[in-house]
């Protein structure tokens, strides 16, 4: 079971928010799970307690299926995961990556507009966590697969082959970099981040890649008021606002999750996010025209408090 819960911050949209947003059509209905079996012929009853799980088809379910069992051999011969048995894959990942579903949907307010598939783009995607899991569960959605590492890119493509989605584009390339790239540029309706790094260093990489009346979803713990308060700034400097704070509950061992919801309401500045400056082993975004050798990724963050 996935229960979620919204609240507001107190950080206001300089436009109204009917301005930019498109309509987005209800949730699917429930649907039976099929439960997972194993050798000694228990039922995996925890995965099935998810509402986001019954609501997939019998198509989606078996996509579902075909995608863990390629993450688990795939992560025998390289870093993909540290999880590695099905129930926690189910918890930890598929039910963490559908419980930002119903946020993102009721985030956007219908005006009156005939609906049109959205487009999301999901940075730093790793093992496809979430964007593949939505393209899976949304099959009207066009979801982009932003990954920077040429291992991780064979395992997408191969995993979107396996479970025979065409809604899926798998691109290799930093967010820094796309994110000056006319064809990426303001282009996504919605860009999603899960475990990617900071909230104010993923505001510099995602909200460029969004347009204007887009939003921005950052899978986050549980208590993450804090860092967002941090990131006001940053998220501002972008162009955004943020809109609210979605608490999500599961049964997976980690408990409740936040999804921090931005909502683009202008264009990002041109400089934007900054490209990176190699110095020696370690590549940093840094301002321009500043060349002196940056900081960790800590104190990078903390850039926005200056």
């Amino acid at each position: 079971m996935v229960i979620w819960r919204c609240r507001v911050p107190a950080i206001s949209s300089p436009l109204p928010l009917g301005t930019f947003v498109k309509h987005i059509p209800a949730p699917l209905s429930p649907r039976q799970h099929r439960l997972p079996i194993h050798s000694n012929g228990v039922v995996a009853t925890k995965a099935a307690d998810s509402a986001a799980l019954q609501a997939l088809s019998h198509r989606q379910r078996e996509q579902i299926d075909r995608y863990v069992d390629t993450l688990l051999q795939w992560n025998q011969k390289m870093n993909l995961t540290a999880v590695r048995e099905v129930d926690e894959v189910m918890e930890r990942h598929i039910e963490d990556s559908l419980a930002i579903i119903p946020p993102l949907q009721s985030s956007y307010i219908p005006h009156g507009v005939s609906h049109e598939s959205i487009s999301v783009v999901d940075v730093g995607s790793g093992a496809g966590l979430p964007g593949l899991v939505l393209a899976i569960a949304r099959p009207d959605w066009q979801v982009t697969l932003l990954e920077s590492m040429k291992k991780r890119c064979l395992f997408l493509e191969h995993a979107v082959s396996v479970t025979g989605l065409s809604n899926v584009h798998v691109v290799r390339g930093r967010a820094e970099d796309l994110g000056h790239d006319p064809c990426f540029r303001e282009h996504f309706d919605v860009a999603v981040a899960r475990a990617v790094a900071e909230m104010r260093v993923l505001a510099e990489y995602c909200l460029p890649l969004v347009r204007v009346g887009g939003l921005f979803i950052a899978a986050k713990g549980h208590d993450p008021e804090e860092e967002v308060k941090n990131a006001e700034t940053a998220v501002q400097l972008m162009g955004a606002s943020v809109l609210q704070l979605c608490s999500v509950e599961s049964h997976s061992p980690h408990g409740q999750r936040t999804a921090v919801i931005c909502i683009k309401c202008g264009s990002t500045p041109t400089k934007y996010p900054r490209l990176p400056v190699d110095f020696g082993a370690v590549t940093h975004p840094v301002a321009w025209g500043k060349m002196e050798p940056p900081p960790s990724w800590i104190t990078t963050a903390a850039y926005w408090e200056q």
